[in-house]
């Protein structure tokens, strides 16, 4: 009997060292030496302090800045999900008139069509990034707050647009942090 569980009770040990402690090192160790930001949490820093991070979603709510996607946790990364709502239920129906009832006020000089992610929730309710046309939306409100031209904060939605990736893969995207980093740095809103 002990012929027979020597070499399971090895394989055990062995496999537990390669698989538990080997490869965990050397696949952390990798990360660290190639992709460093990205294995912390691509954070971004400000004056030496981390103010967020390029992955995970934050809720701003005053008029000098761009809000971000509706979230259905808050931005709280340990619970994240959707709502798991389907398009005929009524409870999301009522969300989303609702919704757009606050964009609409919150953005009393823009008229058009309501740009889809600005009432509606990402999958797992911490998008960090919204759709160009849903930062040309709020921009009139942005800059009536920060004292800026329009011309002025659409340039710096601009400038804050990235492309599909490899030029055909996604949709293009404005990362609301980024944009309110550099409204920021660009009109700093006189207290």
């Amino acid at each position: 009997m002990l012929k027979e569980l020597k070499p399971a009770i090895l394989i055990t040990i062995v496999l537990t060292i390669l698989t538990g402690i080997a490869y965990p090192l050397a696949v952390t160790g990798i990360a660290q030496t190639v992709f460093r930001k990205q294995a912390n949490g691509s954070l971004i820093e400000q004056n030496g302090k981390v103010i967020g991070s390029e992955l995970i979603g934050q809720n701003f709510t005053k008029p000098e800045y761009f809000h971000p996607r509706p979230s259905q946790n808050t931005y709280d990364a340990a619970n994240s999900g959707g709502s798991n709502l389907g398009p005929t239920n009524p409870a999301l129906a009522d969300r989303l008139k609702k919704d757009a009832a606050q964009f609409r006020k919150d953005n009393p000089d823009y008229s058009g069509p309501i740009p889809a992610d600005a009432i509606t929730t990402s999958g797992s309710g911490l998008d960090p990034e919204i759709t160009p046309a849903n930062a040309t939306a709020q921009s009139a409100r942005v800059a009536k707050a920060r004292g800026a031209s329009l011309n002025a904060v659409q340039s710096l939605v601009a400038m804050n647009t990235d492309g599909r990736q490899l030029g055909f893969l996604g949709e293009s995207r404005v990362n609301v942090l980024k944009l309110n980093m550099a409204l920021d740095a660009q009109y700093p809103i006189k207290r």
